[in-house]
């Protein structure tokens, strides 16, 4: 079950070995889970290795300041396998067995939700970093917040807003049913017609959905002159490849993962996808709190120079998660849950990370952090939403696959 037992301290040994004071005070034992294996397995990494990156930092500071005493960070990660059945057995070993004071979520909104239950069931703080259900917000659940990761309604809606910006008037949808999907595309959705965005098509697909070729055919049927599809990375990259198979054009496609380093490996298929992410090169927030991009980046490639991909925006949602998390703690100064849940809600509005300003609802859903729209095009990848930080038009109507 335990990806990374040695994680327990392993993340930050040298700084801890050159901070005799931090040794000499309990660690801050905080528990999450990662999926070695399954459909969540790529996004899971990649967040873990932000939270590392925070570990890091951290200790090398000689930990976080609790009631007057510094104390390091120790992080115990078990595996989940993206099984949300096994989520609430592993978050009970991680509190009971593992003693941790308090948690990170496990990726999506899927694992997330069935952790939440368990932490709330043993009185425990949980700092979410990719779950953006509603639907999770809505429980009432007492010790939860979202550090860095928009409400599902609101995140897919820059997409949507660039669209009607470009002059697009009708927009097919199609989205995974579970609920992070669901929520991106209800939200986008719901702003295209409040904005005169017609909307000929809202059309779900099942979990485990291999051939879009139906899906597609719906959306030309349905006379939208764009679509969005709201799933996961590898549902879009299987339909991503069928619309260039079927000669599928529409004058723009969305799919919100579609800047992400391994979905461009699919090559001239994502050419032209309009995409969202928080990481990218020429996005630089006025940082408050924690690292910056470049600082995140370069700690990210010191640490992690084996790995396959480059930092992405899990890792940037991760690491901003673990940076809001310190300040947290240190304003509460204890690590008792109401307190850290009124020391959140009391910093709302009050510091900005690498990926955003941040701004909580009391239920702990976070409701700034609004990411950027890019295209890919030949040359790469380009922002092209808002104004403030475009480096380029958006090329629109994209041209058809037969012109390409």
């Amino acid at each position: 079950m335990c990806i990374s037992k040695a994680l327990m301290g392993a993340v930050a040994l040298g700084a801890l070995l050159a901070a005799d004071h931090a040794l000499a005070a309990d660690p801050i034992r905080i528990g999450m889970t990662v999926s070695s294996t399954g459909r969540f397995a790529l996004a899971a990494q990649s967040g873990e290795r932000g939270i590392e990156i925070w570990v890091d930092d951290v200790n090398s500071r000689g930990g976080i300041e609790v009631g007057g005493e510094q104390r390091p960070v120790e992080l115990v990660a078990l595996d989940d396998r993206s099984d949300k059945t096994m989520v609430p057995r592993v978050y009970e070993t991680l509190i009971k067995d593992e003693n941790v004071d308090l948690l990170i979520g496990p990726f999506g909104s899927t694992l997330t939700g069935a952790a939440a239950n368990t932490t709330e069931q043993f009185d425990k703080f949980m700092m979410i970093w990719s779950a953006s259900a509603d639907s999770i917000y809505d429980q009432g659940y007492e010790y939860i917040v979202s550090g860095t990761q928009i409400a599902a309604s609101l995140l897919g809606q820059p997409t949507v807003k660039a669209f009607k910006e470009m002059g697009v008037q009708s927009i097919a949808f199609a989205y995974l049913d579970e609920p992070f999907p669901s929520g991106i595309a209800s939200g986008q959705a719901d702003w295209a017609r409040a904005n005169d965005i017609d909307v000929p098509m809202f059309e779900k697909f099942a979990l485990g959905t291999k051939d879009f070729s139906i899906i597609i055919q719906k959306a030309l049927a349905s006379g939208a002159e764009a679509f969005i599809l709201a799933g996961y990375e590898g549902d879009q990259m299987i339909a991503a490849r069928q619309l260039r198979e079927l000669d599928a054009n529409f004058t723009a496609v969305g799919m919100n993962y579609g800047a992400q380093p391994q979905f461009l490996e699919i090559g001239e298929d994502a050419w032209y996808l309009f995409s969202q992410t928080l990481l990218h090169e020429k996005v630089n927030w006025p940082v408050t709190t924690g690292l910056n991009r470049a600082e995140v980046v370069e700690r990210y490639d010191a640490l992690f120079p084996d790995v396959a991909y480059e930092a992405d925006f899990q890792t940037a949602l991760a690491y901003g998660a673990g940076a809001v998390l310190e300040e947290i703690i240190e304003t509460a100064g204890t690590l008792d849950p109401a307190a850290l849940k009124q020391a959140a809600v009391d910093l709302s509005g009050q510091m900005t990370v690498m990926t955003g300003p941040y701004e909580i609802e009391p239920t702990g859903k976070q409701i700034s952090m609004e990411l950027i729209v890019m295209q890919l095009t030949p040359d790469g990848l380009e922002v092209v939403y808002p104004d403030a930080v475009r480096t380029a038009e958006p090329v629109y109507p994209v041209p058809a696959f037969g012109d390409r």
